[in-house]
């Protein structure tokens, strides 16, 4: 199938040119770096929910934890078909619309969990959850491949990554509070209608750089300024995509790490309850902590693999670098079960968790920089789909993993080694950057 109506920063008609000062550096650039990090906090907040209130509703609505392994189960699955999907569509119509349909369906789906109380209910509208959900990444990654050089997409990606982690801090301090207050059905109306609020900013500011009357002559020829080096279009069928080394290597990579993340993101609420003994107004600070940490690390790990590429690294290489020492803050993770203290713990898997974002930055830029802009939310959405997978293995394998001996040792323990695995495998694959042919 021949990928032909995305917007690309290549197109930019001398006509939008002239609405903004040609010889002005506007930064319309980073202005849709804020639209997209609005966007992932309210992805985060929305699917992190559940985690927070998963005390009080196995408490009301009598979940073991295989129940809620299956609940974290179907909404992976979605997720999954939601990903891969939603990748393919948006390198069709495009990011504006793309996200924005994702945004809608998914805070529909939010909202949505109020109406339910039956491990049914709630596996439905987590499935129609994780069904727009899966939009939201693509659309981030290939609108950061259109707006921005090479050079900078690792530190764009990794500025608009960070508010997953913002979305996770700001869940367990405002979702007790309206728990508390107004009852678990007001915390998943309350955030998931937020994201109604994003839509109207949305379409109101976001055009595509080859039609947007804000952007000057001089950022567009900043923006350019590496498309010498971008791989040429490809016109190949969805899965003829997997012919390509930089596809699997994405796609291993992600499969391996990512539902380390799910792990952390629906699992870590129950650790400090189940080990430490936290009850739902307890757990706030534990992971307000947690995801501060996390957000300096995906920030951190974009800003790095981007300084070593003005410094005249390559950016495959340079990657790989920013991999290595992300993989290697995993590995202290194994300790978080078996240690003494809260806070010990805490800390623990606050450095796991920035160093995963770090690698998530660096591994979604990787996409971008070794496949071709047409197709890039379409890997995004396989590597995607790879990982959600993988999630839905962790939940179900976490479920019977704590029913079977209440321990969290063998699930962190597999965490720890994860990251260093997915860059030995990407690197095997992918040992050097793609070139275009001849």
């Amino acid at each position: 199938m021949s990928i032909t109506r995305g917007e690309s920063a290549a197109q930019a008609p001398a006509a939008s040119q002239a609405t903004a000062g040609a010889g002005t550096m506007t930064r319309v650039r980073w202005a849709v770096v804020g639209l997209l990090f609005a966007a992932t906090v309210l992805n985060y907040m929305d699917r992190q929910v559940i985690g927070i209130l998963k005390p009080v509703l196995q408490q009301d609505l009598h979940w073991n934890d295989l129940d809620y392994g299956h609940i974290v189960f179907f909404f992976q699955a979605a997720y999954a078909v939601g990903y891969a999907g939603a990748g393919r569509l948006i390198d069709l119509i495009g990011v504006r619309w793309g996200l924005f349909g994702a945004v809608l369906v998914w805070s529909i789906a939010a909202v949505s969990h109020a109406l339910v109380a039956t491990v049914g209910g709630f596996a439905a509208v987590r499935m129609l959850l994780g069904l727009g959900e899966g939009g939201g990444f693509p659309s981030a990654i290939k609108a950061i491949g259109e707006w921005f050089p090479r050079r900078d997409r690792a530190l764009a990606t990794g500025l608009f990554n960070s508010g997953s982690n913002i979305g996770a801090l700001i869940t367990p301090l405002l979702v007790p509070l309206l728990t508390v207050h107004y009852g678990w059905r007001c915390a998943f109306a309350v955030t998931g209608g937020l994201g109604l609020l994003w839509l109207v900013a949305w379409l109101a500011f976001y055009r595509p750089l080859n039609r947007n009357p804000r952007v000057s002559a001089t950022e567009r020829a900043y923006i350019a300024s590496d498309t010498a080096d971008a791989l040429p279009p490809v016109k190949e069928s969805w899965i003829g995509l997997l012919r390509h080394r930089a596809v699997w290597a994405y796609v291993v990579g992600t499969f391996l790490t990512s539902p380390v993340w799910w792990f952390y993101l629906f699992w870590v609420p129950d650790f400090l309850h189940r080990s430490h003994g936290l009850n739902i107004s307890q757990m706030g600070l534990p992971l307000v902590t947690i995801y501060l940490m996390t957000d300096v690390g995906s920030i951190a790990g974009g800003w790095l693999s981007s300084a070593l590429i003005r410094r005249g690294m390559s950016p495959l290489a340079a990657r790989k670098v920013a991999f290595l020492v992300c993989a290697l803050c995993v590995v202290p993770i194994f300790l978080a079960p078996i240690l003494h203290g809260l806070w010990p713990a805490t800390l623990l898997i606050g450095l796991a968790a920035a160093a995963h974002q770090g690698f998530s930055a660096n591994l979604y830029t990787m996409a971008s920089d070794t496949n071709p802009p047409n197709a890039v939310a379409s890997v995004v959405g396989l590597g995607g789909m790879a990982g959600a997978i993988g999630g839905m293995g962790v939940a179900e394998a976490a479920g019977v993993v704590l029913q079977a001996t209440g321990s969290y040792v063998i699930l962190f323990g597999c965490a720890a080694g994860a990251y260093l695995l997915a860059l030995l495998l990407m690197h095997l694959i992918l040992p050097r950057m793609p070139r275009a042919a001849a």
